[in-house]
């Protein structure tokens, strides 16, 4: 089932004159290590920060809460893997709202896709309750 939807679109622009003009701050505010370190080995650095910027925001709508009730950037971190994949990971505030969503019976699994074409970087975010293995989801009998 799915438990929530959020999209972003933001402009990359904006995203190299923030970094032009705050550089540090503003990347150690809002990225992880790990999103600056992947970040700053691109070629487009600035549509790099851009994607990792929609999909926070994405996952902060998915999640229903936009970013306040204490969700920090940082709570929700973008990383690939081997296959390029992107992949959301929750933390602090991000994973304990998550958690409060999930129904009993259920894991939930956080789906994240991004996109750009300067100068616009796009991201999508599905927030998906799979039934766990073994488990009594759905489970009618008495």
């Amino acid at each position: 089932m799915i438990l929530g939807i959020g999209t972003d679109l933001c402009n990359i622009e904006r995203i190299e004159r923030t970094l032009a003009r705050h550089g540090d701050r503003f990347r150690d505010r809002v990225f992880t290590p790990r999103e600056q370190a992947r970040a700053e080995g691109r070629a487009h650095v600035a549509a790099t920060y851009a994607k990792r910027w929609a999909a926070k925001e994405a996952c902060s709508k998915a999640l229903g809460t936009g970013l306040r009730m204490g969700i920090a950037w940082k709570d929700m971190a973008v990383s690939n893997l081997m296959t390029g994949q992107p992949v959301m990971q929750l933390t602090g505030w991000a994973a304990d709202r998550l958690r409060s969503m999930t129904p009993e019976g259920h894991e939930a699994i956080v789906h994240v896709t991004l996109t750009d074409d300067h100068p616009w970087a796009q991201a999508f975010v599905v927030i998906e309750a799979r039934p766990l293995a073994g488990g009594a989801a759905g489970d009618q009998s008495t």
